[in-house]
């Protein structure tokens, strides 16, 4: 047998991380006390970490509503977290899709993830209001009309399940970017290659703001199939092999969940990504381990802020 020569070898895998990227978490606003807590556990931990900005979601059917208010107000009101939310066209007419962005506006939240939105439980296509925005791109159009809102908006490397050819695809984000979108976020996958060669379409439609890579750690493997089969994500049979016979050993699954999120953002980062936006699921451990792979560490938090903590 020959012996590879020591060049052969692939580098570290985190011997890159200079700590040179910039990082966003998405969270989900809670139902019952002991939901929030775990939330609002995870906002701290992460919190230290500098992310650009938090997302908090928008049920299917606008039925979070009020508690995605409430979530990002008390992000506002009681961190110096940049608070995102999300905003969708379901189930609602225009006006009211505009008071909600105005109530936004007024309580100083100044950035609006705007989507489509899923259909409501037990419908399977999506309809629109027969007064409300009919798309995402509408949406878009529409909040420039409110106010300077920094807008994302999301992006499909495989697809969304409503598109039926690439052509539709691509032009659908254009139309979101043209009408006023600062960014895209993606849909999650686990394929390096599928963001970038979306990301060679997107860039050939002449589609210039970013494109940011939405990275999911999986902590629960069947739950995580059963998502990715409705919104169309592949799961490749070597992340099944990888989480077969794990169901009793959690800790274990958080170990190759950290590790194949990790591989991912390296493999991105070695093509050039600094900018990640990680689906938290409103759990702290595995995101900050996967920053922390990252380079990403802890930022010294103002004297002022310090002082009144101690007060």
């Amino acid at each position: 047998m020959t012996t590879p020569e020591r060049s052969d070898f692939r580098p570290n895998l985190f011997a890159f991380a200079p700590g040179d990227v910039n990082v966003s978490f998405e969270f989900f606003p809670p139902k019952t006390p002991a939901m929030e807590q775990t939330l609002w556990e995870a906002i701290e931990a992460l919190r230290p970490l500098g992310p650009r900005f938090v997302s908090v979601t928008y049920g299917a059917g606008g039925s979070t509503r009020e508690r995605t208010h409430n979530t990002v107000a008390r992000i506002l009101r009681e961190t110096d977290l940049v608070p995102a939310a999300h905003l969708t066209c379901v189930g609602a007419s225009r006006g009211e899709v505009d008071e909600v962005a105005r109530q936004y506006w007024d309580a100083g939240v100044r950035h609006i993830v705007a989507l489509r939105g899923d259909p409501p439980d037990g419908q399977t296509r999506f309809t629109p209001h027969p007064e409300g925005y009919e798309n995402a791109a509408a949406l878009v159009e529409g909040l420039r009309r409110i106010g300077d809102f920094d807008i994302s908006v999301a992006a499909y490397p495989e697809r969304h399940v409503d598109s039926p050819n690439w052509d539709v695809e691509i032009d659908n984000l254009k139309r979101k970017i043209d009408n006023g979108a600062n960014r895209a976020i993606t849909q999650f996958f686990f394929d390096p290659d599928l963001y970038l060669s979306f990301l060679d379409r997107v860039r050939a439609a002449g589609i210039d703001v970013p494109i940011v890579p939405g990275i999911m750690p999986v902590t629960n493997f069947k739950g995580m199939v059963n998502f990715a089969a409705r919104c169309g994500t592949s799961v490749p049979q070597w992340l099944a092999d990888l989480f077969e016979g794990l169901d009793d050993h959690p800790t274990t699954r958080q170990l190759v969940a950290a590790a194949v999120a990790a591989e991912l953002c390296r493999r991105l980062y070695d093509r050039g990504v600094k900018d990640f936006h990680f689906y938290t699921l409103n759990r702290s451990e595995l995101t900050y381990a996967i920053c922390h792979t990252l380079g990403l560490r802890p930022k010294a938090r103002p004297v002022k802020e310090l002082k009144e903590a101690a007060q």
